[in-house]
């Protein structure tokens, strides 16, 4: 194949410039993100039950939906949540590959089924069914810069007019408003309506009926009489506009013809729909938007279109708003890419160096350089092949395949000249015969780095995802390699290395001349201490076992975890006040929040957007969030300047605030699987022993895990249990009073809970009409003897003549995970241990728990279960198809030995560089041990393919290979080089997406320098064994008389 393109170098050429013509074509249309889809695909149902408590919200509509959720496809886990502010969610995980569009339409089909069982009010209110992601994308502020509008006019403005068009925007999923559009409030006065003899049900009817679209019909409809000569429509009553209108709406007309209107019981006004929540932004008055993506989209872009859509509309905007980012993932992605691309630059550069020490010649250097391109370009094409982004992944393959890339061209390069100096041959027939010999180790070598990584794809979960990214990458840049170093590069040596005879080429003086010599010298040295290694086997075998013990004790003593922590360029804060705080208090922490961040670190901190009433952990008026942005990583350059650093200051700053707790919270690399960092876990109530149990284990948990020196902060992500007022009715006594239980009920709900009634029309808009007690009559307990209900014959009555009540306590917030009661509990790993040393020492806190208390892993800690187990299956298939693979290679059962046995020396040394740094076994760990694997085994074949030509054209064992590892010393270290100083820059990367830069280049590091340096010494040493002990021959000294005389260097096989 290779004589075919070394007499036709143009089409050679041809074949080149077509695979960087598709990878420039594919690079144009590949989108970008910082990591491919890796959470797995989810569907969130939502829903609101207004006015019920979170234990109402359960039985009544949670349950029922989840037990409809039967017989989905692909469904992997479920779980759901239930507020005290009438609020349900409940989100399907299904398994990684699953199609969202079908989950949704299969999760619709199912909620069909259980609408009808759920209460009158939910199904009104509407049941949402959405495919998205746990996290948000971005968050886009509202604030008015003069203070002209407060924080319920931006939050209409937003709702009436910014999140339809943002809603639609391709690649968003769902949106959260914090804040809300205007509805029409009626606030009641009880004193008035026992006055009037009337109830809050009076006044809904008459709302109700007065407030209503008729549709009335036409003049002259169809059929009409013969000679109809008209055609209009009859409006007879339309929706209500505003506030003056529904002070008019008539309650009742008395006897003595006194007529009773709304205004005279309520008070009528154009409020909020909601006041649960209040937005601020860098102190100031805000609304805000929550924007999660759709699942599948693509981060970069969606991001771009929303703000470019937000850029559209703002000329719009009443005078003094403005539109805000205070939170938006999208920089850290773009600017990962861009080192990562810098990486790339740097490893070229110093691959083209190395090459450049070593051969000593320009040409010689360019031909391997323009393998680069031509790999690259073409790997850029398989992957849009394969549907695939440009992602820190695929671009972290590229980096590692770099050095890989080279080294066939290196090869080539190096063989093709050493024959030309040795046998005194033309280029054109050096490079004919160069390649008759390195064709094969050439295959070998791509075939076994194939091997290492091609079962990396076949596995689950979203490890097997990451794996995926790489595996393709790096298999598809490795055959493109191979196939440019058997096409292009010879055609490149033919036609453009000039004729070299003897050691012409070789510079006698400056620094070339000064590496020439210590270079020969030191080959010379190497193969002294090969022969005599190979003459006292036993003592270095003894040592090779003691390498092999050492590794396995590094391994175990390895922590583990999913993925390195990033510094991102922002976190959230978790606000959370005692049971029965209101909001009040609960802004009053967000103030002190506010300053720390605003003046404290001032240096650090570019903006701040703080909510009371929502959070992560839960709603209500106690709950509370931050989203806090970081200065760029530019101007955060000092050591104390980091995420996690500015979050240890606060962590230790908050710990003072004394009217509730402030959790500074490091988002993790992967946000689909979670909003915090360290573990995840779902404490569950297997048994049934109810809701104190549950909480009392949880809390025996928490105790025993303060005290753990492996883990620190570990917390519930859910609400305390909070006073409750409960009501009593006497039954019997509202029966013989002539009240019925639903006129009771309807008293209270409305009262007390608000009803929503029906809508109006505000400048064009459809919006909510709200019923309600006003505030001063529903403040304290003994407000509730101010309400009434009416008699059969209109006598009022008021609620203690038919009610007690008590103080007792519930769950604002109840959560379920699988169908059964659950709470969740977050956490990381105290300074210097892994997550996945957490995780084990939670695991042994559990066991200590009352029987019929069970957990699950959930989100990250999932994956990264899931993964640590998959990781020895995936070394030990990779290290069985490479066995296999050379065996097919060498048609021999026993050579391949000889190059499994080096792999642990690269291993070893991945392991020690990477305990050294304080590093951790995750999946970066993993793909850089699998590289190490191939890497080793690649010098391995360098060696051996040579010595075992050698052999069969009758040289003596030992000389066959002394000769073979002082010929192929010279590639061994160039390419050894060439791939280390290519990872360089990933180990010693600064800035955005450093810490999984370092995660994959450490590793990779240590194992080359290991596999190299021991290489070169073992392998030879395990050839000379594999051989003599397969091949029945008796291990025979260099000096033996009988031997066959040793090939001196300019020798070759024939």
């Amino acid at each position: 194949m290779s004589r075919f393109f070394i007499d036709r170098p143009i089409f050679a050429w041809v074949i080149a410039i077509l695979i960087m013509f598709a990878g420039i074509l594919s690079i144009e249309n590949l989108p970008v993100s910082q990591y491919p889809s890796i959470a797995p695909p989810s569907i969130s149902i939502s829903g609101s039950y207004p006015g019920a408590s979170a234990k109402t919200v359960e039985d009544s509509v949670t349950q029922v939906i989840e037990q409809k959720m039967q017989g989905i496809d692909g469904l992997s886990y479920m779980s759901s949540s239930s507020d005290a502010n009438g609020s349900v969610n409940i989100t399907l995980s299904f398994v990684s590959g699953t199609d969202p569009d079908i989950a949704q339409v299969q999760v619709q089909n199912k909620l069909q089924l259980a609408l009808p069982l759920l209460p009158d009010e939910v199904q009104r209110s509407g049941l949402r069914v959405a495919k998205a992601t746990r996290n948000f994308l971005l968050v886009v502020g509202f604030v008015s810069e003069d203070g002209s509008m407060s924080q319920y006019d931006l939050g209409d403005y937003v709702s009436a007019n910014l999140i339809d068009p943002l809603s639609r925007v391709k690649g968003v999923g769902d949106t959260q408003l914090f804040g809300a559009q205007y509805a029409m409030r009626i606030w009641l006065d009880p004193a008035k309506l026992v006055s009037y003899k009337l109830v809050p049900a009076d006044i809904i009817a008459a709302i109700q009926a007065q407030n209503t679209q008729v549709s009335a019909g036409q003049l002259g409809a169809t059929p009409s009489v013969p000679g109809q000569q008209l055609n209009a429509t009859i409006t007879a009553q339309s929706r209500l506009k505003n506030a003056e209108q529904f002070r008019n709406i008539l309650l009742k007309t008395q006897a003595n013809g006194a007529t009773v209107y709304l205004r005279d019981v309520a008070r009528v006004e154009l409020g909020s729909e909601s006041y649960n929540t209040i937005a601020r932004f860098m102190g100031k008055p805000a609304t805000g938007m929550a924007i999660k993506m759709a699942t599948g989209a693509n981060a970069l872009e969606t991001a771009r279109l929303v703000k470019e859509r937000v850029a559209e509309l703002s000329p719009f905007f009443p005078a003094g708003m403005k539109a805000v980012f205070p939170y938006d993932t999208t920089p850290f992605v773009k600017l990962s890419i861009e080192e990562v691309v810098k990486t790339l630059i740097e490893a070229i550069i110093l691959v083209f160096l190395v090459m450049f020490l070593f051969l000593q010649n320009f040409r010689a250097t360019l031909i391997p350089t323009l393998a680069v391109p031509v790999v690259l370009l073409g790997t850029f094409g398989v992957l849009a092949a394969f549907g695939y982004s440009i992602n820190t992944l695929t671009m972290f393959a590229m980096v590692l395949a770099i050095g890989l890339l080279v080294d066939d061209a290196i090869v080539v390069v190096e063989n093709v000249e050493r024959v030309m100096r040795e046998d005194g041959l033309s280029p054109v027939e050096a490079t004919r015969k160069s390649m008759s010999q390195i064709t094969g180790a050439l295959i070998g070598i791509a075939l076994v780095l194939s091997a290492v990584f091609v079962p990396m794809a076949f596995f689950g979960g979203s490890a097997g995802v990451i794996y995926r990214q790489f595996s393709i990458t790096i298999v598809s840049a490795m055959v493109l390699s191979v196939i440019v170093a058997l096409v292009l590069t010879p055609a490149l040596c033919a036609t453009l290395l000039k004729p070299i005879h003897g050691h012409e080429h070789e510079a006698k003086t400056g620094f070339f001349g000064w590496f020439n010599r210590h270079f020969e010298r030191g080959s010379d040295g190497y193969k002294g201490i090969v022969a005599g290694l190979l003459k006292k086997p036993k003592r270095w075998l003894v040592f090779y076992v003691l390498i092999i013990i050492g590794l396995v004790a590094l391994f175990v003593k390895l922590p583990t975890s999913f993925l390195p922590e990033e510094d991102q360029g922002f976190m959230y804060t978790l606000i959370q006040l005692p049971a029965g705080a209101t909001q009040e208090r609960t802004l009053a922490v967000l103030k002190q929040v506010e300053h720390h961040f605003l003046e404290t670190e001032k240096d650090n901190i570019e903006s701040m957007f703080g909510v009371v009433g929502f959070s992560f952990a839960g709603s209500g008026q106690n709950a509370g969030l931050t989203f806090v942005r970081f200065k760029d990583w530019s101007e955060r350059t000092g050591e104390g300047q980091s995420v996690n650093a500015v979050a240890d200051r606060a962590r230790a700053a908050f710990s003072k605030i004394r009217d509730g707790m402030v959790f500074p919270i490091v988002p993790p690399a992967v946000r689909e699987l979670g909003n915090a960092g360290g573990f995840d876990l779902q404490l569950k109530d297997q048994g049934g022993l109810g809701h104190e149990a549950l909480i009392a284990a949880r809390n025996q948990l928490l105790g025993m895990a303060a005290q753990s020196p492996v883990i620190a902060g570990a917390r519930p992500n859910g609400q305390e249990d909070t006073p409750e007022y409960q009501l009593d009715i006497d039954a019997q006594k509202a029966a013989a009073l002539g009240i019925s239980l639903g006129d009771i009920n309807s008293v209270l709900s409305t009262a007390w809970g608000g009803r929503y009634v029906n809508d109006f029309i505000d400048r064009g808009r459809v919006k909510r009409v709200y019923v309600q007690g006003d505030a001063p009559s529903r403040m304290l307990p003994s407000d509730l003897e101010r309400w009434f209900a009416r008699t059969k014959t209109g006598e009022m009555v008021p609620f203690s003549a038919f009610a007690t009540a008590h103080w007792g306590f519930a769950s604002p917030r109840l959560e379920r995970y699988n169908g059964q009661p659950s709470v969740n509990i977050q956490g990381s790993p105290a300074p210097g241990y892994s997550s996945g040393e957490a995780m084990d020492a939670i695991e042994e806190i559990i066991g200590k728990l009352p029987a019929g208390i069970g957990f699950e892993w959930t989100g990250v800690s999932e994956q990264e279960r899931s993964t640590s187990g998959q990781a020895p299956i995936l070394y030990a298939i990779s290290l069985l198809v490479v066995f296999l693979c050379l065996a097919a290679l060498y048609e021999s059962w026993s050579i391949p030995f000889a190059v499994m046995l080096v792999v642990p020396l690269g291993v070893v040394g991945a392991l020690l560089a990477t305990q050294l740094r304080g590093l951790s076994n995750d999946v970066y760990f993993q793909v850089g041990l699998l590289t190490t694997i191939g890497l080793a085994a690649k010098n391995a074949i360098l060696i051996v393919e040579f010595a075992k030509e050698l052999q069969e054209a009758g040289h003596e064992l030992m000389d066959a290979t002394l000769t073979a590892a002082r010929q192929r010393l010279r590639p061994i270290l160039m390419t050894s080089l060439a791939f280390g100083l290519g990872v360089m820059p990933l180990a010693t990367s600064q800035g955005p997406g450093s810490g999984s830069q370092h995660a994959i280049g450490t590793g990779v590091l240590g194992g080359m320098v290991s596999a190299t340096v021991l290489g070169m010494f073992f392998v030879p040493l395990f050839f000379v064994l594999v051989r003599a002990r397969f091949s029945k021959q008796t291990l025979v000294t260099a000096k033996d008389s009988s031997a066959k005389p040793v090939a001196s260097d300019s020798e070759t096989p024939s």
